[in-house]
């Protein structure tokens, strides 16, 4: 069932909905650089943690001392939730760290603004983002473990980072887009269509199903909640979820929505593409925005491969999920909400 029978405002002004046409003539509003002193500052917090051997896994914001980036990253919380959605930190010189020490710079930036969760069955929070050569079309894998393009998707938290540590040889740009103005352009031109959205859409979990739960989860694409629209989206994962006989049957006009819906958020116009660099550290609030990466091709040398490293942030101070999202984030409480919990796993960091 819906949340609720009625539609959000026909259009919803507020500063996530933004256009990539307008980000990109205007990167001061999203990308900021990081001084020496900043990252002579994340160095000593990182090797103070280290030093007293302890498991990057429990990190927290008092472990991480950061008097001089606290303010910046304050203001970059406000930012994820109710600002733009998204920041990316430029100027950290990974290429002179060992992993332990990128991993520790990367969860204690991310203490700060939030919880990290787990990101898969295993119970990593800290996910490590590369091609392994998985097969796409293998209804178990996930789309970050190949080289394949993903398309415009969610992830399962408030917030996810990435930290670039090595680039790929070509292709691999990080696409971000506003639900919000995707939201704003199919009430503008199909609201038909853009209705279907707020329907309970079958995704499907690939395999890492909590106790309890079915093999997908039933959320809308389109959640209005609290005066707020919140999306939630995966289009591979909804298309595999038909696998499934009890999953909710998708129309003719069901398919046609995520097909204008993909459409908008394919418009050069309506997203911004940026190349990630080495050092980058990129931030994006899911309940506004979504993401996606090019396909790539990658280095022949194993050690020049492109490899992320990414968390998954549960945030104070954030705002309300309507309840079918205990489905997928296992609870809805603000601030220990979010990631993929299964049974008897144990979060960890896999360097």
């Amino acid at each position: 069932m819906r949340e609720t029978t009625d539609l959000p405002p026909a259009s919803i002004e507020i500063p996530a909905a933004w256009t990539g046409e307008d980000m990109a003539k205007h990167p001061g509003r999203w990308l900021v650089e990081l001084d020496p002193r900043d990252v002579a500052e994340l160095e000593l917090a990182a090797t103070g943690f280290l030093a007293g051997s302890r498991d990057i896994g429990g990190l927290t914001k008092a472990d991480f001392p950061l008097p001089r980036l606290a303010g910046h990253l304050a203001a970059l919380h406000g930012k994820l939730i109710a600002g733009i959605g998204f920041e990316v930190l430029r100027g950290l010189p990974v290429e002179r760290y060992s992993a332990e020490m990128a991993a520790t710079i990367f969860c204690g930036i991310g203490a700060h603004l939030g919880s990290a969760r787990s990101q898969n069955a295993q119970g990593h929070i800290l996910g490590h983002v590369r091609d392994i050569g998985a097969d796409a079309r293998d209804a178990t894998t996930r789309i970050y473990q190949t080289a394949e393009r993903q398309t415009f998707h969610t992830d399962s938290a408030d917030v996810v980072g990435l930290l670039c540590l090595r680039d790929a040889m070509q292709g691999g740009e990080s696409l971000l887009v506003s639900t919000v103005t995707i939201y704003n352009e199919m009430r503008k031109s199909r609201p038909d269509l853009v209705r279907l959205l707020f329907d309970p859409i079958a995704t499907d979990r690939r395999g890492e199903i909590p106790e309890g739960e079915k093999p997908y989860f039933e959320i809308p694409v389109l959640n209005w909640h609290a005066g707020l629209l919140t999306g939630i989206y995966q289009r591979q994962y909804i298309d595999s979820a038909q696998r499934f006989p009890d999953a909710m049957r998708l129309s003719t006009a069901h398919v046609e929505a995520l097909d204008l819906f993909d459409s908008l958020a394919n418009d050069s116009k309506l997203h911004l593409s940026m190349r990630l660099q080495p050092g980058d550290m990129q931030f994006v609030y899911n309940h506004s925005l979504l993401h996606d990466r090019m396909g790539f091709r990658d280095w022949p040398q194993p050690d020049r491969r492109r490899h992320m490293l990414r968390l998954w942030l549960s945030i104070p101070g954030d705002r309300p999920l309507p309840e079918c999202f205990r489905q997928r984030y296992g609870s809805i409480e603000i601030g220990d909400r979010g990631g993929i919990i299964v049974k008897g796993a144990r979060l960890n960091v896999p360097l």
